[in-house]
């Protein structure tokens, strides 16, 4: 493998953990650019001196001194604030990691799609909110995504250079969270700690509230949409409890291809590093015979209404996805700060979308202000509950 460069944004969360450590196991044969992170300042420049980064970003600014201080006397650059990260992400890398999480990541992922290169993306605001504004830019400026959520990885992976003229069915797995067996009238009664607990995966708090409600599967069927534009109604979601079959393409003639792998989010990442040859990981070859099942079931729209409001959202189009999304980090954000019950998060994100209906965004910054404003009336909501 040649030396190749690459830019991690969000090096200090789980996505980038995963990435510098597939880098570190081949230091050799990768150039580190750019390394940026939110407010870990320490941790960042670490980082940045382990890898020997060109340059390190924080995006609170207030904590660019104690970056600086960090690393004196390393040549590392150090810079800080949102427009840190543009500058950062706009540096040409070979591959760029975009794992910045909710629209601080849009404006990065952007400048690094304005660079032609590949993007492993991770960052779902970016397909989102703004998949239309996001995938106009990359046929724009020849650039390639590399899908690191295990789902649509999978998916890719299953398509190969297949045409999409030839696929029947794609079909994006779901755990089904730690609720998947819980009646109705428990899940009134969950708890944020009980919600942030996931049977298969190790996640952050809000990405686990996300799987127990299943919105975290609706948004990807939006991201799908963009990603693999076979129209929204050959796209489908099944409830995969052990999560080893990560998503699944059927084609015309009856066949079907499944990826199968460890949860661990190595294995997506790794084949977006390596793409389009294979690299190594730590991760355990799977043991099917001590598996010894693989079940799959329907998903409940009832008990999980998520699924529904994003496939709606996603057939309204324009700003809908993106009102959907921010509504749903409101709602997520007062379920884990304890102010509404669990099933309310899906029905505020319904509130709001009954009540705010702009124009399809055209540029990021129309993006940024339908985000804003969707976030506006959702609080706005729970205060007159």
């Amino acid at each position: 493998m040649t030396v190749r460069s690459i830019s991690v944004l969000g090096a200090t969360g789980s996505i980038g953990a995963s990435t510098l450590d597939l880098v570190r196991r081949e230091k050799g044969n990768w150039r580190v650019v750019a390394l940026t992170a939110n407010s870990n300042a320490a941790a960042l420049a670490a980082l940045a001196r382990e890898f020997s980064a060109e340059v390190a970003v924080i995006a609170d600014a207030a904590r660019l001194p104690e970056l600086r201080d960090a690393l004196a006397g390393s040549g590392i650059a150090a810079l800080g604030g949102a427009e840190g990260l543009i500058e950062a992400a706009s540096r040409p890398a070979d591959i760029t990691v975009a794992g910045i999480v909710g629209c601080a990541g849009l404006a990065p992922t952007m400048a690094a799609i304005e660079q032609g290169g590949m993007i492993a993306l991770a960052n779902k605001e970016a397909l989102v909110s703004a998949g239309e504004v996001m995938t106009a830019a990359v046929a724009r400026h020849g650039a390639t995504l590399l899908p690191i959520d295990s789902e649509h990885n999978a998916i890719f992976q299953c398509l190969a250079a297949n045409d999409l003229a030839s696929v029947r069915w794609i079909t994006l797995t779901a755990s089904g969270g730690p609720f998947r067996d819980w009646p109705m009238e428990r899940l009134i009664t969950a708890t944020p700690a009980e919600a942030v607990k996931h049977p298969n995966w190790d996640m952050g708090a809000k990405i686990s509230v996300d799987s127990a409600t299943m919105f975290n599967k609706g948004l990807e069927l939006i991201e799908a949409a963009h990603l693999f534009p076979v129209g929204l109604d050959r796209l489908r979601i099944i409830v995969h409890p052990q999560s080893i079959v990560h998503s699944m393409v059927e084609y015309r003639d009856g066949s079907t291809l499944a990826q199968l792998g460890p949860s661990d989010m190595r294995v997506p990442i790794a084949s977006a590093l390596a793409w389009p040859a294979r690299m190594d990981t730590p991760c355990d070859p799977l043991d099917l015979a001590a598996i010894g099942e693989l079940t799959f079931r329907a998903p409940d729209e009832t008990r999980f209404p998520a699924t529904r409001l994003a496939r709606e959202a996603a057939e309204a189009g324009g700003a809908a996805p993106a009102v959907l999304n921010a509504a749903n980090e409101i709602a997520v954000e007062a379920f884990l700060a304890g102010q509404i019950g669990f099933t309310r998060i899906a029905a505020y994100v319904a509130d709001v979308l009954s009540c705010y209906a702009p124009s399809a965004p055209t540029s990021l910054d129309d993006v940024v202000a339908v985000d804003a404003e969707a976030r506006r009336r959702a609080r706005s909501l729970m205060e007159l509950a």
